[in-house]
């Protein structure tokens, strides 16, 4: 489905099938999309603040630029999902799955990543100041240049991650 651009504040789709639709550019402030199956969907720019995206599939979804401000997408599974540049202050990533998701210069700045799993995920100089990362799982992780300064990383797993010029 071709929804580029389209303007869906507050929408309840809940469950909705949008596996490889388009959404760039699309306003869904807090919308709710929670358990949605957005696998593969192109939302570049798309502005989501806000949103619940709680259990969502967002499997290999685009989401470069895209705005996720406070938004909520605990237990989301965000495998292979291409989030560089993306703006998630604040958002919740509880218990989230982000392997081998593409986080450069994504702006996590104290955003709750408790619990969530990025075994092999580029975080390469990411914004992750003050975030909480207790108990995550980043084996393998490339975190160089990041910006790790006041983030909680009580309990993370490190294994085999590259912290080259991380800021902690």
């Amino acid at each position: 489905a071709n929804l580029t651009g389209a303007k869906l504040t507050e929408a309840k789709l809940t469950g909705a099938k949008l596996s490889e639709a388009d959404l760039s550019g699309a306003k869904i402030w807090r919308a709710k999309l929670s358990e949605a199956d957005l696998s593969g969907a192109k939302l570049s720019k798309a502005i989501l603040n806000g949103a619940d995206l709680s259990g969502a599939n967002l499997n290999k979804a685009i989401l470069t630029g895209a705005k996720l401000r406070e938004a909520d997408l605990t237990g989301a599974d965000l495998t292979g999902a291409n989030l560089n540049k993306a703006k998630l202050y604040g958002a919740k990533l509880t218990e989230a799955k982000l392997n081998l998701a593409i986080l450069n210069l994504a702006d996590l700045t104290v955003a709750d990543l408790s619990g969530a799993v990025l075994t092999l995920a580029n975080l390469n100089k990411a914004f992750l100041n003050g975030a909480k990362l207790s108990k995550a799982i980043l084996n393998g992780a490339d975190l160089t240049g990041a910006n790790l300064s006041e983030a909680d990383l009580s309990g993370a797993n490190l294994t085999g991650a590259k912290l080259s010029e991380a800021k902690v």
